[in-house]
């Protein structure tokens, strides 16, 4: 990935993915004080093999979901580098919340 989309890209593109899951999610439920809590994030970051900065793309997500959603945004998180994303994306990112009944 370094040769292709540098740090800074990669997390803007990492950021803007929390934010369109954060508008899915509004979307969806109508209103995001519905979540009660946010469990885990999982980042997948396009990287050569190697690549030591996972960690650092995917924390923007993370702080996006504390900022919005203070305690109920913190997470157990998870960022993993893979060879091959679909579309040659330079990152997927998949989240478990739960809601409020």
């Amino acid at each position: 990935m370094p040769d292709v989309v540098s740090l800074a890209e990669a997390q803007e593109s990492a950021r803007l993915t929390g934010l369109a899951m954060i508008a899915a999610l509004r979307t969806e439920l109508g209103d995001l004080d519905r979540v009660e809590a946010w469990l885990t994030i999982s980042g997948y970051v396009n990287a050569a093999e190697g690549y030591p900065q996972t960690t650092a793309v995917i924390n923007p997500v993370s702080e996006l979901v504390l900022e919005i959603f203070g305690d109920a945004g913190r997470h157990a998180r998870t960022a993993i580098g893979v060879s091959a994303l679909p579309l040659n994306l330079p990152v997927i990112v998949a989240a478990e919340l739960t809601l409020k009944s």
